[in-house]
């Protein structure tokens, strides 16, 4: 049976959410607060957070990032949640390493299937080798570790689920709609610009010029493919 923490300070928030996680079988804690949601995580260990981004004190995205900070928790599924609908907030709570996103007001059951979709992905048998090698890339599958050049390189959750599924079939070309359907799990409200932050941000990381990447390749007006 899965832990959701639930962090919002607005009570009839937190009181309808634990009504419906409870209804469907999922122990439920809450936390007002950023610190009070740390202290939960550390203490409880939640199989997954649904996190306000507007919080009195520290803010979801702080606590986003703390949470990551802890190597136990790199990998904790986290859904943000937020009054605001601007992209820029979107982008930032996805690159500090958010799962998913929804806007208030959203429908909790929507909100249920995003949960269970984020908790099926934790225990999907892997599809590739446990070690990647491609050139100067190693991808440590089962430790969630890359190395590029020798060197570990830190990804967030999202950059290494997208690594992954390219590596997984080199050449096949992927389209934005399918990268958000595999990754994020749904369609992810048709936003597929989330998709290019995280490539743009990933061959930073792994390769030697983004601007002429030897592993993630452009297919313009397609999408992208890992190169074989």
């Amino acid at each position: 049976m899965a832990t959701i923490l639930v962090v919002d300070d607005e009570e009839p928030i937190l009181e309808l959410l634990r009504f419906n996680l409870e209804k469907e079988g999922y122990l439920v804690s809450v936390a007002k607060d950023g610190q009070e949601a740390l202290d939960i995580v550390e203490t409880e260990h939640p199989d997954l957070v649904v996190l306000d981004l507007m919080l009195p004190g520290m803010d979801g995205l702080e606590v986003c990032r703390r949470i990551r900070l802890i190597p136990k928790y790199q990998h904790l599924p986290i859904i943000m949640l937020t009054a605001k609908g601007e992209v820029i907030d979107k982008v930032l709570g996805l690159e500090l390493g958010a799962d998913d996103y929804m806007t208030k007001p959203f429908s909790p059951r929507e909100l249920l299937a995003r949960i269970k979709a984020r908790l099926r992905r934790i225990n999907l048998p892997d599809e590739v080798d446990s070690q990647i090698v491609r050139g100067e890339l190693r991808i440590d599958v089962k430790g969630f570790r890359v190395y590029v050049r020798g060197i570990e390189t830190e990804l967030t959750p999202k950059e290494f689920e997208l690594l992954r599924v390219l590596v997984a079939h080199p050449g096949r070309v992927y389209s934005r709609d399918d990268l958000l359907e595999r990754i994020w799990g749904y369609e992810y409200d048709g936003d597929t610009r989330t998709v290019d932050v995280h490539v743009r941000h990933l061959r930073l990381k792994i390769e030697k010029d983004p601007s002429n990447p030897d592993y993630i390749e452009t297919l313009r007006g397609i999408g992208y493919r890992f190169k074989g």
